[in-house]
């Protein structure tokens, strides 16, 4: 699979700034925050959906759904090595997410976690599924920021 191949060095590029460095997630400076904006509008290697959906540790089904993708968008993606922009979009989107959990709970392994279990502030739905949209993930950003200062919801 020459996605696969690609992935690492996709990752050391785009998505790792985010998980690289989670203090800069909500914003970026230049150059980086260009190069990443180009990046999104070209569309992203599908290299990125397959190691964020590793770290995520859910299945590819799982990640396309919350990227808007039927499985048969999702077939054509993996053969075209492409995502679309606005799937683009949404996958950094939760790579900014899963950037500031791993910041908070300290460990990418509880930060998947995290995402995944339901959630009481967000009427049972996980915060992966509730940040489908950008309202969502902002206020799944807001109960991140109340729980890393111990304001209770």
């Amino acid at each position: 699979m020459k996605y696969k191949a690609k992935a690492s060095e996709e990752m050391k590029s785009m998505l790792a700034e985010f998980l690289a460095h989670p203090e800069d997630a909500q914003s970026l400076r230049e150059p980086e925050a260009t190069y990443m904006v180009d990046r999104v509008r070209e569309g992203l290697d599908f290299g990125e959906f397959h190691a964020f959906q590793e770290m995520l540790n859910v299945s590819e089904e799982r990640l396309g759904g919350l990227l808007g993708m039927s499985r048969a968008t999702l077939h054509r993606r993996k053969k075209s090595g492409q995502l679309d922009r606005s799937e683009s979009d949404r996958l950094v989107r939760f790579a900014r997410i899963f950037a500031r959990v791993c910041e908070v709970f300290g460990r990418r392994e509880a930060a998947a976690k995290w995402l995944v279990e339901p959630a009481f502030a967000f009427h049972g739905e996980c915060p992966l599924d509730y940040a489908d949209t950008e309202v969502g993930a902002r206020e799944v950003e807001a109960l991140i920021w109340r729980i890393e200062n111990g304001i209770p919801t």
